[in-house]
């Protein structure tokens, strides 16, 4: 892919942060690419916020779903959405405040160095975060690690990551990927599967006070239970090809 075709954008879900989503709008449009704001059924204070911020952003394109059907399902409206528009690559960002905008020229310069890669944020945590959430997370990083049989990927649970959308839209038209907090871990684990490169990119990840998070200990660490029970399945299923990348000539560049 050369330069001229490399043409990213932002994707993100939105689910009732309209007390974040201007500043992170206004961040991202200093550099001038198409923002899809994907609003999932947010409450009537928060579509009146995103009224505006598509009035006063143009680069805004303002996708709204009928009804809450949760993160996953969102991101993969905005991916087929830029996808359909010509992108070739979207980087996803989380409404809420926790990720650094100062990163994104890293994840855009590593895609354009390598544009068939997934670059998925390696979080560097501050004091801000739960100490629940840092545990969770490292028993998900475990069972990726047996997923993919593979150090590769170092986390899959943080929502800033650029996504090779040609890849990544045939994969979610083809497989029925949940839809919610899990999807995150799905899609990159499955597009592993699928030989695309995974790049790690370190990015400081905080809890901003005034923040917003829809994670639900109970349900979501439920769900991505289950999701994680899937995943080891299809791992099982996909042995030999996983052990021969493993440990054969078809290991990741």
């Amino acid at each position: 892919m050369s330069a001229e075709e490399f043409r990213p954008c932002f994707v993100v879900p939105n689910y009732d942060h309209g007390a974040t989503v201007r500043r992170l709008v206004e961040a991202l449009s200093a550099h001038g690419l198409p923002i899809y704001l994907v609003d999932d059924g947010s409450h009537a204070a928060t579509r009146e916020a995103l009224t505006a911020v598509r009035r006063d952003f143009p680069l805004v394109r303002l996708h709204r779903r009928a009804e809450n059907g949760g993160k996953g399902a969102a991101v993969m409206d905005g991916l087929r959405l830029a996808r359909g528009d010509g992108m070739s690559h979207a980087l996803q960002i989380d409404a809420d405040g926790q990720h650094d905008v100062a990163d994104v020229p890293r994840f855009l310069e590593r895609g354009r160095a390598r544009p068939r890669a997934l670059i998925v944020g390696q979080p560097v945590f501050d004091a801000s975060v739960p100490k629940a959430r840092l545990y969770a997370r490292s028993i998900t990083n475990f069972w990726v690690c047996v997923e993919t049989l593979s150090l590769a990927v170092r986390d899959t649970q943080c929502g800033f990551r650029l996504y090779p959308l040609a890849e990544t839209c045939a994969l979610i038209d083809r497989v029925a990927f949940p839809r919610r907090m899990d999807f995150d871990i799905a899609i990159v684990v499955r597009l592993f599967w699928e030989g695309v490169p995974v790049e790690n990119l370190a990015t400081r990840v905080a809890y901003p006070p005034d923040g917003v998070s829809h994670f639900s200990l109970v349900r979501d660490n439920v769900r991505i239970s289950l999701a994680h029970t899937a995943l080891v399945l299809g791992m099982l299923a996909r042995l030999p090809v996983l052990l021969g990348r493993r440990f054969g000539a078809g290991r990741q560049p």
